[in-house]
């Protein structure tokens, strides 16, 4: 098998030292929003904002994690909103069916975990299929896929509200709500699926066939490398880390509508792009994404702390972060 070279490996020279922006461009960012909160609000870096903003952001952060996979290749996913509303309410649907045999029972929230992740799986295999061996671009499957999901979940919420029975919701509650030292799961979960996706976008060959494919798929197949099958991994990959990041919502709201995981895949973008992963293919950091999860969480808190600008203008702020990163990219490119 023929070796391929991952783009954007900094060389190692005698050189003197030279600043990477592209490196330190989104930690210099993130110290600078760390700054203007603390001068806006004394509470800012109080513990319990700080934890409430990493356990909100840990939903969009596990879902990022499997969109860094996925850029990295050269593909994308504008589906994970809505796949993550229709996993929330099948698992929904699901643990209430189970009440009336299994009555109010761990095993009851067991069996909605698998069905979620089960759901998030098969919806990921869906995609890469229909990209992978249909040949269909990603953007108009998982375009297509979005409004299916979404459609799917008002259908089976009858235009309303899913919401998980009172009693198994209480039990299903400390998911969400208690941790471990005082840390919430949401935020311990999003930190063990980064370390493990920085390990491996860095350290196996899946990630370094990422980075390829998303660099030159025609070349990458010359390498022998299986393009259609690592990119089809990539999209399972995101549907389960989907499925994981509903696990730890539902517990929160015990509901799913329509409206459930509107614009999260907006904020999975944006936090990709703004963690220096290139948009499109070749080259993507895991731990960058965490910083562009936080930075996106920050800009949110920030908003509900002051008064001066509307928190509904979030989705905005996120829109102009996401073409300002692009532009970013290409004057790197052209330079």
């Amino acid at each position: 098998m023929m070796s391929v070279s991952v783009p954007d490996l900094p060389a190692k020279t005698g050189r003197s030292f030279r600043p990477d922006l592209k490196t330190i461009g989104p930690l210099v960012a993130l110290a600078l929003l760390v700054l203007l909160g603390i001068s806006l609000n004394e509470n800012f870096l109080s513990y319990n904002n700080i934890t409430n903003v990493l356990a909100r952001s840990s939903f969009i952060g596990i879902i990022a994690i499997g969109a860094t996979f996925v850029i990295t290749s050269g593909g994308l996913d504008l589906s994970v909103g809505s796949m993550a509303a229709v996993v929330a309410g099948i698992m929904i649907i699901v643990m209430n069916a189970l009440i009336p045999s299994m009555g109010i029972s761990l095993g009851v929230i067991l069996i909605g975990m698998a069905a979620g992740l089960a759901v998030g799986g098969v919806a990921g295999i869906g995609n890469g299929m229909m990209i992978t061996r249909g040949r269909i671009e990603a953007f108009i499957v998982t375009l297509g896929t979005m409004g299916i999901f979404r459609s799917l979940v008002t259908f089976l919420a009858d235009g309303g509200t899913l919401s998980l029975n009172f009693q198994i919701a209480d039990l299903y509650r400390p998911v969400y709500y208690n941790g471990l030292l005082g840390v919430p799961w949401p935020i311990i979960v999003f930190a063990l699926v980064a370390v493990a996706g920085e390990i491996v976008m860095r350290r196996t060959a899946f990630g370094r066939y990422c980075a390829a494919i998303g660099s030159n798929e025609q070349v990458a197949r010359y390498s022998s490398i299986s393009v259609d099958n690592v990119r089809l991994i990539t999209y399972i990959l995101q549907g389960v880390l989907v499925g994981v990041a509903v696990l730890l919502y539902v517990p929160r709201l015990g509901s799913a509508s329509s409206t459930t995981g509107v614009l999260w895949e907006l904020e999975a973008i944006a936090a990709v792009i703004i963690g220096g992963t290139t948009l499109k293919g070749g080259y993507g950091r895991v731990w960058g994404t965490v910083v562009g999860v936080i930075i996106l969480g920050l800009i949110g808190n920030i908003l509900n702390l002051q008064s001066f600008i509307s928190p509904y203008l979030n989705g905005a702020f996120q829109g102009v972060i996401i073409i300002l990163a692009v532009l970013l990219q290409r004057g790197r490119r052209s330079a």
